[in-house]
């Protein structure tokens, strides 16, 4: 039982601390996730953000340089041009497409941050509810084997308690009985006397006692 209860003892501590270790990993995931969470959040808004400014300034843009371009085919259809001008003039088309083309750019790439967030974002979380599930089913089966152990533990040191006291019962039994042998051993050594001295003792036993018993009578002795 002894070793048992040791073995129980040690298992227990083990489980418990397993327990303590699934806990506080469970809190730093909880932690971590809903840091990385707010951290996505924040990107995605700021990348939807980011392309409705672009998407506005594409369509301002495009109205500025569409106009300037009706301006320009306006001049090239007058007589004659400004002497300033040695060739027609072309507008604000070279800077118009490089512009353009540049925040389309940037806005695609917005666009694509926003997917990409949302999907790691995704992915993520569901990372974070198989860890929890897992590590919530452990924890349950640990804590269940600890109320077990801990249970079998109480009993075994009941038996053992028990155990001891019908130990120390026996050894004051015992204690008596061999307390009781020392004081027959001087009659167990008398045993070798012969039966004619045996025979002699008992008649002069009698006899005291015999005349013990008249001088309790009143008798004469004489």
């Amino acid at each position: 039982l002894e070793a048992s209860i040791a073995k129980l003892t040690e298992d227990i501590a083990e489980l418990t601390k397993a327990v303590a270790e699934l806990n506080a990993a469970m809190a730093e995931a909880t932690k971590l996730r809903q840091d990385e969470k707010a951290k996505n959040e924040q990107t995605i808004t700021d990348s939807q953000e980011a392309q409705t400014a672009v998407a506005q300034a594409l369509t301002v843009l495009k109205e500025f340089y569409e106009k300037a371009g009706d301006a320009t085919a306006l001049l090239q259809q007058q007589p004659e041009s400004p002497e300033i001008f040695d060739s027609p003039y072309k507008g604000m088309q070279s800077e118009n497409g490089g512009i353009i083309g540049m925040l389309e750019v940037i806005e695609s790439d917005f666009a694509r941050l926003e997917s990409d967030t949302k999907a790691a974002e995704a992915t993520a979380q569901k990372e974070y509810g198989t860890f929890m599930t897992d590590s919530k089913v452990d924890k349950e089966s640990k804590t269940k084997d600890i109320e077990h152990k801990t249970a079998k533990k109480q009993d075994e040191e009941q038996a053992l308690t028990v155990k001891h006291e019908d130990l120390e019962g026996t050894q004051k039994e015992l204690d008596a009985a061999l307390a009781y042998f020392d004081k027959l051993k001087p009659s167990c050594v008398d045993a070798g006397v012969s039966f004619e001295d045996r025979v002699a003792r008992r008649k002069e036993e009698v006899e005291s006692l015999q005349e013990a018993l008249r001088i309790l009578n009143g008798e004469d002795l004489a």
